[in-house]
């Protein structure tokens, strides 16, 4: 895995909104990068910036999902003791919301190695412990059954689908308000690079908003507007 603790693009990115990095890869041709069913499991977190480590759960199968399989060296435990600090923890458990994938236990012992966050397209039970470990997580809700009622770990750091979109390690996660998307790690650099100016751009264009411009020609801008913004953006540099 990538080493990017005090990372300036990871450090540029925590100041990146996810729905402005989804238009910035949408320009790239990109698509499918915002996973459908992880939210924040509370209100007010802080936007999480990090490299995916990656978790893999298949459909259930009873001679394997059994509470003695979380003693065996291919378990979730392992998994979580393999955990670098400052990742983004993704698993990928099949949308399936009435088994919890994790309770309290194991989302402190996350917090506890520094686990940046934990993104899910499944449920975590002992919801109430969970929010006390203060572990940053976006899934989609919360269920009393344990993992084994309903799914079969099988690995960790391999390519996984996480809310229909495919994660693989070392690529970046970030996750805010509108949920969690996905930055491949070849891109990352590129989307850093353009990132900073996008946001620079809708903030002149909130400004102009509150002035009572109209939107046609401002928002896409036309030459004209772009223009504008750029003589606006320039003087503002010179004056710095």
């Amino acid at each position: 895995m990538a080493t990017d603790h005090e990372s300036p693009a990871l450090a540029t990115l925590s100041n990146v909104t996810t729905a402005t990095i989804t238009t910035l890869l949408l320009k790239k041709g990109l698509r499918n990068v915002w996973m459908r069913g992880p939210k924040p499991i509370r209100p007010g977190l802080a936007r999480a910036v990090g490299r995916a480590f990656t978790l893999r759960f298949v459909p259930s199968r009873e001679d394997l999902a059994t509470p003695e399989s979380w003693a065996k060296p291919i378990s979730t435990r392992s998994a979580i003791e393999a955990m670098p600090a400052d990742c983004v923890v993704v698993v990928d458990a099949r949308g399936v919301t009435d088994a919890g994938i994790f309770g309290d236990i194991l989302c402190a012992r996350m917090k506890q190695r520094g686990i940046t966050a934990l993104v899910t397209d499944g449920v975590l039970r002992d919801l109430g412990g969970v929010l006390g470990t203060d572990l940053p997580v976006w899934c989609a809700g919360a269920a009393a059954p344990p993992s084994v009622a309903g799914l079969t770990f099988v690995n960790w750091q391999e390519p996984v689908g996480c809310g229909g979109v495919a994660i693989f390690p070392d690529d970046v996660i970030v996750a805010d308000d509108d949920g969690a998307v996905v930055i491949p790690a070849a891109l990352v650099d590129d989307v850093v690079a353009l990132a900073g100016e996008q946001e620079r751009f809708e903030a002149w264009v909130m400004r102009e908003i509150a002035k009572g411009v109209a939107l046609p020609g401002l928002y896409p801008p036309s030459e004209a507007t772009r223009a504008r913004y750029e003589a606006e953006r320039d003087s503002q540099r010179e004056t710095l």
